[in-house]
């Protein structure tokens, strides 16, 4: 009997509902249930989908479902400037639409991906003197000042 050379339009359906999912839903299906709403019969649906899915039996099938997760993959891939076109994308139309605070974070994260950004944290470990808690506090207090001092002259 040997290899079919060409894919069937059940074939095709049976990959295209594999890859992308239910056609109703988009919900991931199962190679049964995709072969069953492929067309195949409830009764060989799940031996179906598994020759289907067998390189040796099926060859073009299963050559047929890699391009379609190929091209999958290839037209929902994130890039870096993609990446940052959406976010740029999405900034404005925030703008647009009166929602400063969404804008502002659209455009912290975008800066983020480019570099400008670096979110750094550290965990330091050992204990914590009497003096050395003191001169912390002593720290925090002056910052605070500072901070309420510029807050007298801009206003």
């Amino acid at each position: 009997m040997g290899v079919p050379k060409k894919l069937t339009e059940m074939q095709k359906r049976f990959c295209k509902i594999l890859v992308y999912g239910d056609e109703k839903t988009g919900e991931p299906v199962s190679q049964t249930e995709a072969a069953i709403q492929a067309g195949y019969s409830r009764g060989r649906a799940r031996t179906e989908g598994a020759e289907l899915m067998n390189a040796t039996l099926s060859p073009l099938v299963v050559a047929y479902k890699n391009k379609l997760d190929q091209e999958k993959f290839e037209k929902h891939k994130v890039t870096f400037d993609g990446h940052l076109a959406e976010m740029n994308r999405l900034k404005y139309k925030a703008e647009k639409q009166g929602r400063i605070q969404s804008a502002i974070n659209a455009e912290i994260h975008r800066s983020k991906v480019g570099g400008i950004y670096i979110e750094r944290k550290e965990v330091r470990s050992g204990k914590l003197d009497y003096k050395q808690a003191k001169q912390k506090l002593k720290d925090l207090e002056s910052i605070a000042y500072a901070e309420e001092e510029s807050k007298k002259i801009t206003e």
